[in-house]
Formats: structure tokens, C-alpha cells, sequence
């Protein structure tokens, strides 16, 4: 007599099977908030990480008003800081002016070479930027449409401004504990912001002015 297998047996027990290996231990209701506190926290550090990657010497694109410091190698009379002028250019000695902005640092390092070995034997290029020229600040987290955005010229921007010209909160944002994050001397500085403050009590005294390089990020509501 030959064996039959039942189908059915088999799709029962692969079922039961799957429902075994995805289960996992319920989390227990006290330290949902500490929990939530946790994601928050590393979203904000995934926050600072990626802008780091974004002005690394790999990622990060030289823009009009950027202060560059640049060094060649055993040439010392020839280290410069200098500001990109508005039409992407610097001028360097023995090659006068060249552009640069566009370019990675990387890709500016040897442009700037490849113009010097006309004058020197082998030059190693360094290249650094003191300080980012541009407007843009960002924002981020639980906001319709996180990006970056230029503060207009002549013109103060403001966290609630910046957050209304993204879409404004989505539904899960908790608009109290709005944070701004600055970099001042190499420094980290975070600024609380509660935006419910000003939208539901009128209080603008609350609705902080922003600076180049700011990141506005608005965390997920606990509950």
C-alpha cells in the first residue's frame, strides 16, 4: 500500500511554523517610554552622522561663499585660506584664478594639482573647508517633506517658518519638543523649541531665528 501524504497536514505544520519563528516576547508597557525615548535619541544621532557624511571630504560638494584652507606639500609660502567668489572661482598663486566650486573636495585637490605640476615637481594638494558658506538649513523628522532649505536673503528664518514652507507636522509629531541642533566652535548646542507654544498660545517670543547649518528636527509623539 502506498503512503499519501496529506497537503493540508503539510501546509498546517509549515503555517504553524512560520507563526512560531515570527513571534517574539511582548514588550512590556513600562518601558514602552524609555523605549520610544531610545528611537528618538537615535534618530537624531542618524541625523548628525548623515550631515557629517554629507560635508565629508568624499560627499561633500564646494559651494559659492564656502572658506577653503588649501596646502601644498613642502611649499608652505604657497598655504592660503580663501573664500570662493560667487562665480565658483578662488585664485591661487602660479595658476591665478580656477574653479572650484561643484567639485568634491577631492576632485578640487586635484584640479588644483594637476594646474600646479605645470610649475612644481609631483604636487600634493590639501585641501579643507573652514567654513560652509551656504544657506541651507535643514529639516527633518516627523515633518511632511524633510529637506533642506535656503534662508532668504536679508531675511531671518524661523523654526516655524521653516517647518510650514516642508509641508508642515505629520500626525504622529510631537510639536512640544521641537529640537534645533547647531554646531558652534566644533561644538554641539541643542535648543527646545515647543512649537504648540506659539501655534495654539501665540507666543513668538518662543520661535527662534536660524542659523546656516542648523538642523530642525521634530521628534515622534510618545503616545
Amino acid at each position: 500500500m502506498k503512503n499519501h501524504i496529506n497537503p493540508f497536514l503539510i501546509l498546517g505544520t509549515l503555517l504553524c511554523l512560520t507563526a512560531c519563528a515570527s513571534y517574539t516576547v511582548p514588550t512590556h508597557p513600562r518601558s514602552s517610554v524609555s523605549a520610544a525615548a531610545e528611537r528618538e535619541s537615535v534618530t537624531q544621532s542618524d541625523v548628525l552622522a548623515g550631515l557629517a557624511k554629507i560635508r565629508s571630504t568624499n560627499a561633500y560638494i564646494l559651494e559659492a561663499g564656502d572658506l577653503v584652507e588649501i596646502q601644498v606639500f613642502r611649499e608652505d609660502d604657497m598655504s592660503r585660506t580663501l573664500r570662493i567668489s560667487g562665480d565658483g572661482n578662488i585664485t591661487f598663486p602660479l595658476v591665478g584664478t580656477i574653479e572650484i566650486a561643484g567639485l568634491s573636495i577631492q576632485a578640487a585637490q586635484d584640479k588644483l594639482a594637476d594646474n600646479l605640476r605645470m610649475y612644481l615637481r609631483e604636487p600634493q594638494v590639501s585641501m579643507l573647508v573652514k567654513e560652509y558658506g551656504n544657506k541651507s538649513v535643514y529639516v527633518l523628522g516627523q515633518v511632511k517633506r524633510p529637506s533642506s532649505i535656503q534662508i532668504p536673503p536679508e531675511k531671518q528664518l524661523t523654526v516655524l517658518e521653516a517647518i510650514s514652507s516642508v509641508g508642515g507636522f505629520t500626525d504622529i509629531a510631537n510639536t512640544s519638543k521641537v529640537r534645533v541642533l547647531r554646531m558652534e566652535k566644533g561644538q554641539q548646542k541643542t535648543f527646545d523649541v515647543d512649537v504648540s507654544q506659539i501655534t495654539k498660545q501665540g507666543n513668538k517670543a518662543l520661535d527662534m531665528a536660524l542659523q546656516p547649518g542648523d538642523v530642525v528636527f521634530v521628534p515622534q509623539s510618545m503616545f
